[in-house]
Parts: C-alpha cells; structure tokens; sequence
C-alpha cells in the first residue's frame, strides 16, 4: 500500500479541528483513521485527537491479521473511546458537549474493511469512476433518503450540519462497517466534509486519475477546497493498493 494525508485549517476558521493518522500492528496490518471534531469551546480539536491517537495507539499494540478480528477490535475500541470522551466532556466545562466523525480503514492485502461515524465519508475511485461508499449520518441524508429533498439541495441545506450519530455526544457509538475487494491501483479516499462539501465529485475524479504522486493529489485537493472558500478545516488521506496480496491472510 502507498499512502499520503494532508489536513488544513482552511480559510475561515482560527483552529483546526480534524485529526488524521496511520498506523501499523505488529502483524503489519495498516489502520487509516480521519475524524472530524465538533463542540464546545475546544471541544472538536480534543474530541478528534483523542479518538485518532488513542485509537492508533492501542492498534499498534495488536497482533491480528484478519478482517473478522478487525471488526471485533474496532467495535470494542470505539465504544471504549466513546466513553473517554464522554468522561473528559463532564470532567472540564469548557468541553462539555464535545465530539467526532470518524471514517477509519483497516489493509488486509487486497481486502479493507472501512467503518464510519458521522459524516466523514470513504470514497472509492477505481478506473476513472468515484464511489462514496460510506454513508452520512447527518439530518439532510435522512431528508434525502426519504426523498424530502434531492442529493444537490442537501448540499446547500442550511441544516447540513446537524449530524445524527457521532463519536462523543451519547452513549451509543454505533459504526457503519463495509468490507471492500480493492484492485491493483484503486484509490480510497477518505475525507472530512471541508473537502465533499466545498469539491465537486467530478473534479474529486479529476485530480484522483492524474498521474500524479499520490502527496501532490492531497495538495491540489486541498487547494481547489480553499479555492471555493475554504469554508471548514479540510483533511484527506488517499490509499493506493499498489500489488495484491501483501499480507497474508490465514
């Protein structure tokens, strides 16, 4: 796997706070975590460094080599961490009510299982097509799901940013998990909304199927993000599947 991220604070904000990591368990396997703060006076910034730090920390200390064990981990993990933010919000005011997206991804060789919270998405990009595969838990996709309103007014909906389940907030953290069967070269992008909100799909798909270093895509995202506004912090990391079959998988 080859790997590249970038975070930004973007153009309007004065603090950063999405939180973005990668990490590896002694087996080799290769965690990709994204999360995006929101709450309280300093909430969002601790929330997200909490949940990408302590999650990378306790998965460097694993040994396990199979998806199925990943899913376990990665429930109970979250729903641990869940709890810390919740103990640190109560233990200090100006936290109170503080939480987190997190859109996460674990390498098996060809096989990642990528598990979300909130509305920090996952996208696939493979052969010139763009898949976001992971689901918003936010009000406007529950409007558009029920077919209230369409896919291009959720975008500009003025409660796009209330979000349905996040990671903090409440006592239940419950993730959304897929298993995807990546090809040599697929891309997965994973993202926080100051880039999906602020960048077309198309020119996503543009700068994705350049041949370009995969660091430089994470740069002119980032820039065509600040160039319609820069409205939120703007975090992205891009994995690339480069040869099948890099880790064993018994």
């Amino acid at each position: 796997m080859k790997f590249a991220y970038k975070s930004d604070i973007g153009r309007v904000r004065t603090r950063n706070e999405d939180y973005v990591g990668l990490f590896k368990n002694k087996a080799g396997i290769e965690f990709a975590v994204l999360a995006d703060g929101l709450g309280g006076h300093r909430g969002g910034d601790v929330a997200s460094e909490m949940a990408v730090s302590h999650l990378g920390y306790r998965f460097e200390k694993t040994n396990f080599n199979k998806s199925d064990e990943g899913s376990e981990w990665l429930t109970t993990e979250v729903s641990k961490e869940n709890q810390q933010i919740l103990e640190r919000a109560q233990q200090y005011e100006d936290l109170t009510g503080m939480g987190t997206t997190l859109v996460c991804a674990l390498f098996f060789g060809n096989q990642c299982l990528l598990a979300n919270i909130g509305d920090s998405r996952g996208y696939l990009y493979r052969e010139g097509k763009l898949i976001q595969v992971t689901e918003d838990h936010s009000f406007v996709n529950e409007l558009v799901k029920r077919g209230q309103i369409s896919s291009e007014e959720a975008k500009h909906h003025p409660q796009k940013n209330i979000i349905t389940r996040t990671l903090g907030v409440s006592k239940n953290a419950d993730l959304d998990e897929k298993i995807l069967e990546l090809e040599k070269d697929d891309l997965l992008l994973l993202c926080s909304d100051g880039l999906s909100n602020m960048v077309e799909d198309e020119q996503i798909t543009r700068i994705l199927q350049q041949k370009t270093d995969l660091q430089v895509k994470c740069q002119q995202l980032i820039e065509f993000a600040n160039k319609a506004g820069g409205n939120d912090n703007i975090t992205l990391l891009i994995a690339q599947l480069t040869s099948k079959a890099e880790v064993e998988i018994r």
